[in-house]
């Protein structure tokens, strides 16, 4: 799943295959959404954020896969992630939102209101979100 494919990803980062494919060391399972998942994003500060049909947008460790925050505000399913270099989250749903919080606290920032269903969002190497 893609949980795995990201917990493979840090594996190979930190230069640790050879445990992996050895069978000494796991994938990590993160356990919390009531929904679907749609999306997965990795940050800074070794936080990893998921996106779920449940509406919420989970914060996850990357170092023992603990949940440390929700995200709420969302009324419909969470569809996209993307985050910016300097931590900032931007989330995108079916409500017609993209949501700006901060990647360091998990604050609401502000809400770009005016799309119809958000399937996808990009930040370009200006920063610029697309």
């Amino acid at each position: 799943g893609l949980c795995q494919d990201v917990a493979v990803k840090r594996q190979l980062r930190e230069g640790r295959w050879d445990e992996y494919a050895a069978g000494r060391l796991a994938p990590r399972r993160l356990h919390g959404h009531y929904g679907n998942v749609f999306s997965l994003a990795i940050g800074p500060n070794e936080k990893v954020y998921s996106a779920s049909s449940d509406t919420t947008v989970r914060v996850w460790s990357t170092r023992d896969g603990q949940l440390q925050q929700t995200l709420e505000g969302h009324t419909n399913c969470v569809r996209s992630l993307a985050v910016a270099a300097d931590g900032t989250l931007y989330t995108g749903s079916w409500d017609g939102t993209v949501r700006v919080w901060s990647g360091g606290t998990g604050v609401h920032l502000r809400t770009l209101a005016g799309h119809t269903d958000v399937f996808a969002l990009a930040i370009g190497a200006n920063g610029n979100v697309f």
